[in-house]
C-alpha cells in the first residue's frame, strides 16, 4: 500500500462546541492552499495569527495557523493545521472552504495511516493512538502511551532481532556437513533459543494484561434471588444503579454496569435470581442470565452467608460452563453470629462494606490481572493472537533440533509472527480493517 499522492483534509477535533476547533491538511501543494485562506504560507513551526477566508475575502474565522513541512510532521507530508474557534458551523465553513480548493476530505484513520505508510510510527504504535483516545481509565490511558511512545515495539524489535542472530547462526550450520558441526555451534544455538523463549513469555504476559487494560473483563453476578447481587452491584459501582427490593424476581434483565479497580475496566453484570417459577417474564429473564453467564471473564456465584451453600445452589454451580473461573461470595456476613463459615469463599456485606476490597483484590486475581514492573503496555486481540503463534511456532522449532531444515522454518514463522504486529508483514486489507475503526480526523 503506497503512500497516497493526493492532499486531504478533516476537522480533527471533537463534535460538538469547544473552545477550539481544528481542521488539519495534509499532503502536496498546501502553499497554493495557504495562500488562498491565510494569504500567505506560514513559517514553519511558528503560531502565525491570522485571519481564515473564503473565496470572496471575507473572514471566516480568525485563529492560528501552523505549518509543518516534510518530513518533520505527523504524516511525513507537509500539514497545515488551522486552529480556530470550536463551533460546528464555523468549522465546517472552513471544511468546505479547503474541499473547495481541490482537498479530499480523509478517510477515518488516515493522517494516521500515512504516518504509519511514510514510516514515522509502526502499526503498533498507530493502533496505539486509537487506544489513546479510547481509554476508559488512567491506567489504561498510560499504557497506550507507552505503546505509542515504543515500548511494546521495542519489545517486538528486539525479539526479532534475537531470532534474526538465530536464524543466521541456524542457517551457517546449515551450509556445513554434520560432521563438521561444533559442540559450540550447538551450545551458542540453545542458548540463544532459551534466552527468545523466555523474552517472548514475558512479553506475552505483559501484552495479556495490556489487552486486559483495553478489552476489560465482563463480570456476571449469579445467585438465586433476594441474595444481594443489585445490592453488590449498587456496591461496586458506588451508587444506585439497580433497583433493590425483598420482593424476589425484582431483576427480570441483566443490568450492566461499567466500573474500575484499580485502573482495571470491569464489565459487572446483575443477572435474574435463579429459581424455579411460574412467572413468564421471569423465566425469560433466567434465560438471559445463562446466555450471559456463557459469554462472561469470571462468575461470582452470590451466596447467604447465614444458609451456606445449599443443594440448590450447587445445582445452579454445576451448569456454569467449566471453562470460565467462578468465586463464591457470601453475602449479608454482616448479620452472622460468632465465627464465620470456613466454607471456601469470600464473606462480604453488600449493605455495609464489609470485606468488599477482599473482594475486589479476588476479582483482579481471577481475571489474571498483577502488577507489572515499569509497568505495561496497550495491546490488542491481535496482538495475543500474532504472540500466541509466535509461541506455537517456537515450541516446535524446539521440538526440531534434530532437524536443522524444519527448525528453521518454523523460526522463520515465529519471526513473520511478530513482524505482523509492527506491520512488517500486513496485508493491505488488513490495515483496512485496523484505521477504518479510527476517528475521521486521526
Amino acid at each position: 500500500m503506497p503512500p497516497s499522492a493526493d492532499t486531504i483534509a478533516a476537522i480533527a477535533t471533537a463534535q460538538g462546541r469547544g473552545g477550539v476547533g481544528v481542521v488539519r491538511i495534509s499532503g502536496s501543494g498546501l502553499g497554493s492552499i495557504a495562500e488562498a485562506i491565510l494569504g500567505r504560507l506560514p513559517v514553519a513551526r511558528h503560531a502565525t495569527y491570522t485571519d481564515f477566508k473564503d473565496e470572496t475575502g471575507e473572514v471566516i474565522d480568525q485563529g492560528i495557523a501552523l505549518y509543518f513541512p516534510a518530513p518533520h510532521s505527523y504524516t511525513g507530508e507537509d500539514v497545515l493545521e488551522l486552529q480556530g474557534h470550536g463551533g460546528a458551523a464555523v468549522l465546517h465553513l472552513l471544511l468546505q472552504r479547503c474541499l473547495g480548493l481541490g482537498v479530499r476530505l480523509a478517510e477515518a484513520g488516515e493522517f494516521t495511516r500515512r504516518a504509519f505508510l511514510n514510516d514515522k510510527i509502526d502499526l503498533a504504535q498507530a493502533e496505539s493512538v486509537a487506544d489513546l483516545i479510547e481509554a476508559t481509565t488512567t491506567e489504561a490511558a498510560r499504557s497506550a502511551m507507552r505503546s505509542l511512545h515504543g515500548d511494546f515495539s521495542a519489545a517486538i524489535n528486539g525479539l526479532v532481532e534475537e531470532l534474526t542472530l538465530l536464524r543466521m547462526l541456524v542457517e551457517a550450520m546449515l551450509d556445513f556437513p554434520e560432521e563438521d558441526i561444533e559442540v559450540v555451534d550447538t551450545s551458542h544455538r540453545d542458548r540463544l533459543l532459551e534466552k527468545i523463549k523466555t523474552k517472548l513469555a514475558q512479553t506475552l504476559a505483559t501484552a495479556k494484561q495490556g489487552s486486559l487494560l483495553r478489552e476489560g473483563a465482563h463480570i456476571a453476578l449469579v445467585g438465586r434471588p433476594n441474595v444481594g447481587k443489585s445490592s453488590l452491584l449498587n456496591r461496586l459501582a458506588g451508587e444506585e444503579v439497580a433497583l433493590v427490593s425483598d420482593v424476589p424476581g425484582t431483576t427480570r434483565d441483566v443490568i450492566r454496569q461499567a466500573i474500575q479497580i484499580r485502573g482495571v475496566p470491569l464489565h459487572i453484570m446483575d443477572t435474574a435470581g435463579l429459581r424455579e417459577s411460574g412467572d413468564e417474564v421471569e423465566n425469560m429473564g433466567m434465560a438471559r442470565t445463562h446466555q450471559t453467564v456463557g459469554r462472561a471473564d469470571l462468575i461470582l456465584m452470590l451466596l447467604d452467608a447465614a444458609q451456606g451453600c445449599s443443594e440448590g445452589d450447587l445445582a445452579i454451580i454445576a451448569g456454569f460452563p467449566v471453562e470460565i473461573p467462578r468465586l463464591q461470595v457470601y453475602n449479608k456476613a454482616d448479620l452472622l453470629q460468632g465465627a464465620l463459615s470456613n466454607d471456601a469463599g469470600i464473606y462480604i456485606s453488600a449493605k455495609s462494606g464489609l470485606g468488599i476490597d477482599t473482594l475486589r483484590e479476588q476479582i483482579l486475581k481471577q481475571i489474571g490481572w498483577h502488577n507489572q514492573e515499569g509497568g505495561t503496555f496497550i495491546a490488542r486481540e491481535r496482538h495475543l493472537i500474532a504472540l500466541n503463534q509466535a509461541n506455537i511456532h517456537l515450541q516446535q522449532a524446539e521440538q526440531l533440533l534434530d532437524h536443522p531444515e524444519l527448525f528453521a522454518e518454523e523460526l522463520r514463522l515465529t519471526q513473520q509472527a511478530l513482524s505482523s504486529i509492527t506491520g512488517k508483514f500486513s496485508a493491505d486489507d488488513l490495515l483496512g480493517e485496523i484505521f477504518s475503526r479510527f476517528c475521521i480526523g486521526k
